[in-house]
């Protein structure tokens, strides 16, 4: 079997340049300094070292590698050339390390178990049967039939490992564009810069108010900045996504919104509207919710606000095949909701 090499170590080696100089007074003269370069010690180099000292012959290793026997003395050759050194004691029979192909063994089975343990991830990551996949999900997730995602994914790859975080759609972006996740699924608007940023769905959002009056008709945001507001995601407040839309309305109305309450949850916001506490927001997937509390009631904005849920990843990067198909499934699930829920797809 021939093993191609996969990585390149460096040495330093240093050699005697002649060259052309002047000094400060333009005087010419010919001068002689030591140069260091690097040069590379390839895994098939190390691998015909680390061989030849089991095996005892170049013969034996050049079997055991499929390679002709020449070849496999020049690659021990260049290799004592590059480290200036000769790594083993000709003579014999058997070939014997010398006090440098001793001091070199230890560092070349290392690399070369690196690099075959390396590989081997690789291997089983490309198959789906190894790796991790890291997703950011959104905080609503389970309201779009996400909630099931990881029993999908483990029911089919068993040894993947999975790692998924919810958290806000801010607090996604900035943790794929620093590569803490691969992918991730957030509400737009948000900061794209580095992200491919492809849109799924739409699902629009409501105001939501315990008071019949106050949901007869569309609202606009002018009535939206006069109520008594409960706001979820106070940890990211406006630079949560729908929050943010809410507030550039308000900025091209000339109004303020300033909530009264602020919940870190949905569910929390929900409930104290429902005691009559003030009023909120939610997007349809929510509102139409087994979870969603009686007795509140719904009105649309005016003009219509959406929530666009999008799949992210870094431009730069492709994503490993674990976190692809753990991608693929949940954008599975979020087009389904298009078809008998709340969502529609994005065109």
């Amino acid at each position: 079997m021939h093993f191609p090499p996969l990585v390149n170590t460096y040495v330093t080696i240093e050699t005697v340049a002649e060259h052309r100089c002047q000094d400060h007074s333009g005087n010419r003269f010919r001068g002689r300094e030591r140069v260091a370069y690097a040069a590379p010690v390839t895994l098939n180099q190390l691998r015909a070292f680390a061989l030849a000292h089991r095996l005892g012959t170049f013969t034996a290793v050049a079997a055991e590698l499929d390679m002709a026997q020449p070849s496999v003395s020049e690659l021990v050759r260049r290799l004592e050339e590059e480290l200036d050194a000769a790594l083993f004691v000709r003579g014999s029979r058997r070939l014997t390390l010398s006090a440098a192909g001793y001091e070199l063994l230890p560092y070349a089975e290392q690399a070369l178990a690196a690099a075959d343990h390396g590989g081997a991830a690789v291997r089983a990551l490309n198959s789906l049967r190894g790796g991790t996949a890291t997703f950011g999900l959104l905080r609503n997730a389970d309201y779009y039939l996400l909630s099931d995602l990881v029993r999908q994914f483990h029911d089919r790859y068993p040894d993947v490992r999975v790692r998924l975080v919810g958290q806000n759609s801010a607090e996604t972006a900035a943790a794929v564009r620093d590569g803490d996740l691969e992918a991730g699924l957030v509400v737009l608007p948000i900061d794209d810069e580095g992200l491919a940023v492809t849109p799924l769905i739409r699902d629009e959002v409501h105001y939501i108010s315990a008071d019949p009056q106050r949901t007869r008709e569309p609202i606009a945001i002018e009535d939206v900045a006069a109520a008594s507001l409960i706001l979820y995601d106070a940890r990211y407040g406006w630079t949560d996504p729908t929050r943010r839309q809410l507030a550039e309305r308000a900025q091209l109305a000339g109004v303020t919104l300033d909530p009264r309450i602020e919940v870190e949850h949905v569910e929390s916001a929900l409930r104290l509207a429902a005691d009559g506490i003030g009023d909120s927001i939610a997007c349809r997937a929510v509102v139409q919710s087994p979870r969603f509390p009686r007795g509140l009631r719904t009105t649309p904005f005016a003009p219509p606000l959406h929530d666009t849920i999008a799949l992210i990843r870094r431009r730069d990067r492709p994503l490993s095949p674990a976190t692809t198909e753990l991608a693929r499934l949940a954008q599975n699930a979020l087009l389904s909701t298009t078809r008998s829920g709340p969502a529609t797809p994005c065109e």
